[in-house]
């Protein structure tokens, strides 16, 4: 008999729709269900019950409140049958029965709240200490002397119920609390608020395995050519692990990625576990840090447990300078250190499993230099990858990546824009892209265009303007003077940045700015510094040269050759006088804080400093003097303006004769990067 085609069809819509029908009446198999009794049930039982327990001894107690005055009275008309005093201050009093049935007065405690039933008392109840109560009767009776005298009885009560509640209710409270506190550091796990009692020394890594699997991978690192190389090796390995176990090798241990932030350290860890298709254990140095003693080292253990459970895997510890740093040093919390009982256990468990057991920790910081000895030496983190701040062609390659989601128009030139932003790194690219595409959205257009890049790279660099700030036209024209030398100078000097571009608008903290395109160089000359502080002194010349005085407006100038001269001195061996020593520990293990030379040398070391930068002081000068008329038409230009290119310096001055031919003509007139030190040249006085 021939098979129905759409039969197939059928079964498999049944059983969806069987499939559907459990998954309403159990719910989803696959998510952990909630557990039906909970610690909080108990609380709030405990406090239903006392609630009811006050309800029903308030129902069920029909005495009336009353006072010693309405007692007398019912005194007086013979209705009392006795007193009870309970305490030695709670009186209770008891009418006749006959009183309660005849009388309308007893109205309303005749018959109790539960029933019809004539009330048997007490019926009225007020406090009085007894002795005072025992004075008033015996006043009484004396004014009555021929009246029966009732019954007194004195009792004492224990409130059982009463008393366990005050003792137990304040406890159930600080359990709770205790519970609830608890739970929050324990960073509210599931479990029920119970169970993370005993979860706070678990370890806190996110698993990233075959149902949550990483999906970056190296396609999406851009640049890091050389630390990717580093890596695949290790890739390999994870997927692979026999190619290299069978002829007796080891894989390293460890990986540390060290560099300068925004680089990428994290972005290419998860690139290799994506890579790789293993188990992937992420958390953070601060993960480890408790206030709890020994939860710190409970969590290394843990960690390693799992994933020695779960190999070949890789675990990443994101800014492990938080548990690693340098023990024994500026230790004032005692001897039992938590962040040093971690970085121990830490370093245990790291010579603890085998070569065989495929674990890879992989680590990322900014501070290598301040990490233990025994941390970085090999058998732990053999590897060390420095994951520096990206070239000119790898900026490129950042730059498409992030290009992929903004709407772009044809003026995008990628290749300039990488060429405008020396010194950034990945973070900052990614922000030049996304800010760019704010100013192209501010602006009301449906694309972002070239400008917009280069205005977001000025306001990233310099600041956002500030065109409403008040300037009177005698601070504008030194601002201008101050710019148009540093301009000037570097333009006359052969080693000095060339020349981008010129403002005297406010941006951020400065009252003007000078943008530089410097060159991409591994290595610095002396005459390449010299010429570099001369340009920087160029602001501070040119006011002393035009108006005779000087202001405050070359702070930034100062504090930057200041640097660069102390650097000549003491750190690269660049100065006559001392010769080829440095004073620099660039591992920094220097164990005293105190300087490694004399007074007599440091006196020395101030002398040079102080020549090298007057020497160039006194160098823009003369150039400004010579070439004053064409500063004149710089600054006036400048004040006209107020923003300025390299082609109007190039009309006033001419070209310059060391100036290699553009590889694209249209990169310098734009706005774009800041001065050699990554930073623009923040000219004007600070503002505190």
């Amino acid at each position: 008999m021939a098979e129905n085609p759409n039969q197939k069809q059928i079964d498999k819509l049944k059983k969806q729709f069987a499939k559907n029908a459990d998954e309403k009446k159990g719910g989803d198999p696959k998510k952990p269900k909630s557990p039906l009794f909970g610690f909080y049930w108990v609380y709030i039982a405990i406090f239903a019950l006392f609630i009811g327990m006050q309800i029903f001894s308030a129902m069920s107690f029909s005495a009336k409140s009353s006072n010693y005055q309405e007692f007398e009275t019912a005194l007086e008309l013979g209705d009392v049958d006795r007193v009870k005093i309970i305490n030695e201050k709670k009186v209770q009093v008891f009418i006749k029965e006959d009183a309660l049935k005849d009388s309308e007065r007893y109205e309303e405690v005749r018959s109790s709240n539960l029933s019809e039933e004539v009330n048997p008392g007490p019926h009225y109840i007020f406090e009085m200490p007894s002795q005072a109560f025992e004075d008033r009767i015996k006043d009484y009776y004396e004014m009555h002397p021929g009246e029966k005298q009732i019954a007194v009885n004195y009792e004492t009560q224990d409130n059982f119920l009463g008393d366990i509640i005050s003792w137990v209710l304040p406890l159930v409270l600080m359990i709770a609390v205790w519970m609830f506190l608890m739970r929050r550091m324990s960073g509210g796990a599931p479990g029920g608020g119970g169970s993370q009692i005993f979860n706070i020394g678990k370890s806190r890594a996110k698993v990233f395995d075959k149902d949550t699997e990483v999906k970056t991978t190296f396609n999406e690192v851009a640049g890091m050519t050389g630390a990717k190389e580093e890596v695949l090796e290790i890739v390999d390995f994870l997927k692979n692990p026999k190619k290299y176990t069978e002829l007796g090798g080891r894989i390293p241990k460890g990986v540390m990625l060290s560099g300068p932030p925004g680089t990428g350290k994290t972005l290419l860890a998860k690139a290799v576990a994506g890579e790789a298709k293993v188990p992937f254990f992420s958390l953070s140095g601060s993960d480890f840090v408790e206030m709890f003693v020994g939860v710190g080292a409970s969590r290394v253990r843990d960690l390693f447990k799992q994933a020695k459970e779960k190999s070949p895997c890789i675990i990443f510890i994101d800014e492990i300078d938080a548990i690693g740093r340098a023990r024994g040093k500026n230790n004032f919390t005692g001897g039992n250190d938590e962040r040093e009982n971690t970085l121990n256990q830490l370093l245990t468990e790291m010579d603890g499993f085998g070569t065989n057991e495929h674990v890879i920790v992989m680590a990322a910081t900014n501070r290598a230099d301040i990490l233990d000895r025994a941390l970085m030496r090999a058998g732990r983190f053999d590897r060390i990858i420095y994951v520096d701040l990206p070239e000119l062609n790898e900026r490129e390659d950042i730059f498409k990546v992030h290009l992929k989601g903004i709407k772009t128009d044809d003026t995008v030139d990628v290749k300039l824009l990488s060429k405008q932003t020396p010194g950034f790194s990945g973070a900052d690219i990614a922000n030049v892209c996304n800010e760019a595409a704010l100013i192209a959205a501010r602006k009301g257009n449906k694309q972002v265009g070239k400008q917009d890049f280069l205005d977001a790279v000025d306001r990233i660099v310099g600041g956002l303007e500030k065109k409403t700030k008040i300037i009177t036209p005698e601070e504008k024209k030194v601002i201008a003077y101050h710019e148009a030398g540093h301009a000037a100078v570097s333009w006359l000097l052969e080693h000095a940045a060339p020349l981008v571009k010129v403002t005297i608008v406010p941006r951020g903290r400065s009252l003007g700015a000078a943008w530089y395109l410097p060159d991409e160089r591994q290595i610095t000359t002396t005459e390449q510094m010299l010429d570099e502080m001369a340009a920087t002194m160029g602001g501070r010349a040119a006011e002393h040269v035009v108006f005779d005085k000087i202001s405050t407006g070359a702070l930034s100038d100062l504090e930057k050759v200041t640097k660069q001269a102390r650097a000549m001195v003491t750190i690269y061996g660049l100065n006559d006088e001392l010769g080829n020593i440095t004073y620099y520990d660039s591992q920094g293990q220097s164990e005293y804080m105190q300087k490694p030379y004399s007074e007599t040398t440091a006196e020395k070391i101030d002398k040079e400093i102080s020549k090298i930068i007057e020497g160039q002081y006194q160098r823009a000068i003369e150039l400004l003097r010579s070439n004053r008329d064409k500063l004149d038409q710089l600054a006036q230009l400048l004040l006209d303006k107020e923003v300025i290119f390299k082609e109007n310096v190039k009309e006033i001055f001419g070209p310059r004769r060391w100036d290699k031919e553009e590889e694209n003509p249209g990169a310098a007139a734009p706005d774009t990067e800041a001065s050699a030190s990554d930073e623009p040249e923040q000219d004007g006085p600070v503002e505190e």
